[in-house]
């Protein structure tokens, strides 16, 4: 599991290669502009990929909220950056990292 945050642009694009193997969906699709409902992606896929997060970024994510909320890709991404960033730079890790630079 990792334990440091991500810079944003590597976040967006681990947060993508989620959605793309847990949603199983093209890589090219999942566009800022894309729906959710124009991947195919269902509330069970969303489950998934927020699962995968969870233990990607060994964070804890709610199930409802913004996320289940979001109707297209980047206010998805979005959502998922904006929460797993808060809550790594809150954690005791995250503390004892910036502690030490």
């Amino acid at each position: 599991m990792e334990t440091k945050i991500p810079e944003q642009t590597e976040l967006v694009d681990q947060i993508i290669d989620v959605i793309v193997s847990e949603g199983m969906v093209e890589r090219d699709k999942v566009r800022p502009d894309a729906t959710i409902e124009s991947l195919g992606l269902k509330s069970i896929d969303i489950v998934m990929i927020l699962t995968a997060l969870e233990e990607k970024f060994d964070v804890y994510i709610p199930m409802d909220g913004p996320f289940h909320e979001a109707k297209d890709v980047k206010t998805l991404i979005d959502a998922m950056a904006t929460y797993i960033s808060k809550a790594k730079s809150s954690s005791p890790e995250a503390s004892l990292g910036q502690e030490t630079k």
